[in-house]
């Protein structure tokens, strides 16, 4: 399996638009691309990013497909309008807390 890993910070003023958009179209995007989401962590206190979050795919193949679609480059595109500084990157899968 492989992880995709991303980190960002919520945009001030847009939480609740955030929010929002997190439950009812990026997580289920996600889904419905393979990639499940296993991890998500939001950081109250301390340095940035704000947010981490992981999601598997069973092979790197499914991975690569799923961020090469048009529907990620979508869910993408959407996101950026609620948050700042986004990185991502793919690992190899290992169950545990993963950077």
């Amino acid at each position: 399996m492989f992880k995709l890993l991303m980190s960002w910070n919520i945009r001030p003023g847009f939480e609740d638009e955030y929010f929002e958009f997190i439950v009812k179209e990026f997580s289920p995007g996600l889904a419905e691309l393979g990639i499940k989401i296993t991890d998500a962590w939001y950081t109250q206190y301390g340095d940035p990013p704000q947010i981490l979050t992981g999601g598997v795919a069973n092979d790197l193949l499914s991975m690569r497909r799923a961020l090469a679609s048009s529907k990620w480059q979508a869910l993408r595109d959407s996101l950026f309008k609620y948050v700042t500084d986004y990185t991502q990157k793919i690992i190899r899968a290992d169950g545990g807390f993963q950077l």
